[in-house]
């Protein structure tokens, strides 16, 4: 509430460059005071509009109440609004080039009204109060390339739900309820971070949040953005870092949304082979358009900068980086040099991660990437995409393929377990068992496992404890640390009453003790992206299905030798080679952590190609975790 907000001659400059940052204090909605009148400054961006008005609950929708000057040659609208204030719904009508008349949301808008309403919804974001200032200071320091990341990927529609009222109200915890118990549960459990899905305000619950009509808002399923910024805020205070899931490669042809938005292609490409994912029936922005690519931009500092968040997963880059994703020949356009890679989002992410991660230190930007387009965690002044850190799908999938198998059949398949270190210096990863995982006919984590239930729960434990020690951060989706049992899905919260059964609550307990595990002891998070801090000790151990490896820590105190058993064979006297003669203290295994290690001392006799070894009972599907 201050100086007079209009869009000047520098802003219009900026963002015809694509260099306007905080276009965003500027775009949209703002309450503010001008000639001593209390009122919402409005401004939209439609360049080929013939008018635009604003309308809403203040002037009772009416079209003609409230028209808007063009504030400039660039095709920004603006207008103040006396007398509307914070709460109220608006939206843009828009006169089209072609005398269409379009009705829509705010793209800049931060707050919407609750689905099925279309509307946005005037807020203030200027006057939360932050409390995490010891939070911000000390993520300056934090380094995703020695520090410990556990990430906790969370749908908070359906974590946990309240149940439906007598007016069938939907049972959604508010930020604020949800902020409290997930961060209890979240500590208590050991991981980091929480990566958040379905934030930005979207219209139908079914997308999970991948297709967005409000890039500044926070959803209001879930509440106000105050009350958003509170929960980012609670988190902060207990020591959690958040992540959210971003969505820049394509959105929605909803009415309201951006598709169309002036009565041509304005966020999109217009011809439709450049301009639409056939497969997802989606729109696909045009990354080479400034004012377009700093829409995407600003969107990305303003959850990081105004919301305080520590990073972003960005979804679908590889759909972003070909041309020819998901389409056939004739669906697609090809690049100036005749080939399939889309040069302007190469050029949009390497321009959104440097400036970002050079902005903001001590925050991450995460490619979901599925290729192997070369450089993706690479800089940009070594033509790489700039991204701190990768999914590892590869991974992923031969993991999963590996655990999915009858043990019998895993010693001809044992390559699927080992591949991942050929490659693992490549780009600095993310291990992943993500919500797309456990999803509609894909089973549950633990259903994925062969053999009875017990035998499941067995085979997930050696799955998590070679997961947990393999080089590469930890991402892990709700509900599959507990063992759900049915797949997910955002209509239902989490079957958390399974916590009642032995084999769930056990199951929940060794991963907490894993967690525990891993953020304690460097060997296991700070050397993940060089061959210093990894080397098998055997590999080739096929025919016993055996893992066996050590993770060296940076201090070369408490290195951490690994063994996993993925048969149901008890190997009474496994004996394996160690790197030095030393003694090699028995932390975890497959019961979990131990109260008091057990001690093996390692004696002079060859094994695994190693001149010292020593010899301990492992059981069926065990797993050992050993200092030294």
């Amino acid at each position: 509430m201050g100086k007079k907000l209009e869009f000047t001659d520098l802003d219009q400059y900026l963002f015809g460059q694509g260099t306007h940052y905080d276009v965003y204090k500027k775009m949209g909605a703002h309450p503010t005071t001008q000639n001593r009148k209390k009122g919402v400054y409005f401004a939209v961006w439609a360049p080929n509009a013939q008018s635009v008005s604003v309308i809403g609950e203040f002037n009772d929708w009416d079209k003609t109440a409230n028209p808007m000057e063009k504030a400039g040659p660039i095709g920004v609208f603006q207008v103040f609004v006396p007398g509307a204030k914070v709460g109220d719904l608006y939206k843009f009508f828009i006169v089209g080039m072609h005398g269409e008349e379009l009705f829509k949301a705010d793209p800049y808008g931060n707050s919407a009204e609750l689905r099925p309403g279309t509307a946005s919804r005037v807020a203030d974001i200027s006057s939360y109060k932050w409390n995490d200032s010891a939070w911000m200071k000390s993520r300056l320091e934090f380094d995703e390339n020695k520090n410990a990341m556990a990430i906790y990927e969370v749908h908070p529609g359906s974590w946990k739900k309240h149940p439906v009222t007598e007016e069938g109200e939907t049972g959604f915890y508010n930020y604020r309820e949800f902020a409290h118990e997930l961060a209890k549960y979240v500590k208590e459990m050991g991981y980091t971070h929480v990566e958040l899905m379905g934030i930005a305000e979207h219209p139908f619950d079914g997308s999970w949040g991948y297709q967005v009509t409000g890039y500044y808002a926070p959803t209001s399923r879930y509440g106000t953005p105050e009350d958003f910024k509170y929960m980012v805020d609670y988190l902060h205070k207990n020591k959690i870092g958040v992540i959210l899931d971003w969505v820049p490669a394509h959105f929605p042809k909803d009415a309201h949304g951006l598709a169309n938005f002036d009565g041509t292609a304005v966020y999109e490409h217009e011809d439709p082979r450049q301009g639409e994912h056939p497969d997802w029936g989606t729109k696909i922005y045009n990354y080479g358009r400034p004012e377009v690519k700093n829409f995407l931009i600003a969107n990305a500092l303003f959850w990081v900068e105004e919301c305080h968040v520590d990073g972003l997963r960005v979804d679908a880059v590889a759909s972003m980086l070909y041309l020819d994703y998901g389409k056939s020949d004739g669906q697609w356009v090809a690049n100036k040099y005749g080939d399939n890679k889309n040069l302007e989002a190469i050029e949009f992410f390497k321009h959104l991660n440097t400036v970002l991660l050079g902005r903001n230190h001590g925050t991450v930007m995460i490619a979901e990437e599925s290729t192997a387009w070369p450089k993706v965690t690479g800089k940009a002044e070594d033509d790489g995409l700039g991204f701190s850190l990768k999914w590892n799908m590869g991974w992923m999938n031969d993991f999963l393929e590996y655990m999915k198998l009858d043990p019998y059949f895993r010693k001809y398949n044992h390559n699927k377990m080992t591949f991942s270190m050929a490659y693992a210096y490549s780009e600095k990863y993310v291990l992943v068992l993500s919500h797309d995982e456990v999803v509609h006919l894909k089973c549950s984590m633990v259903n994925k496992m062969p053999g009875y239930l017990d035998d499941k729960f067995k085979n997930l434990k050696t799955a998590y404890t070679f997961m947990m020690c393999h080089p590469g951060k930890k991402l892990l989706f709700m509900g599959q640390e507990f063992g759900q049992l049915r797949e997910w899905s955002e209509e239902r919260e989490l079957d958390w009453y399974l916590l009642g059964e032995d084999n769930h609550k056990d199951l929940q307990k060794f991963v907490k003790g894993l967690l525990h595990m891993y953020r304690k002891y460097p060997a296991l998070y700070a050397v993940d992206n060089t061959p210093d801090g990894f080397e098998w000790i055997n590999a080739d151990d096929g025919d016993r299905s055996i893992f066996s490896f050590v993770r060296k820590s940076p201090t070369k105190r408490n290195n951490v030798l690994v063994v996993c058993n993925f048969t149901p064979v008890e190997r009474a006297d496994y004996r394996v080679g160690v790197p030095k003669k030393k003694q090699y203290k028995l932390i975890m295994n497959e019961t979990g952590m131990l109260e008091k290690p057990v001690v093996y001392k390692a004696e002079k006799q060859e094994c695994d190609n190693r001149e010292f070894s020593f010899a301990y009972p492992l059981a069926p599907y065990g797993v050992g975790i050993f200092l030294y």
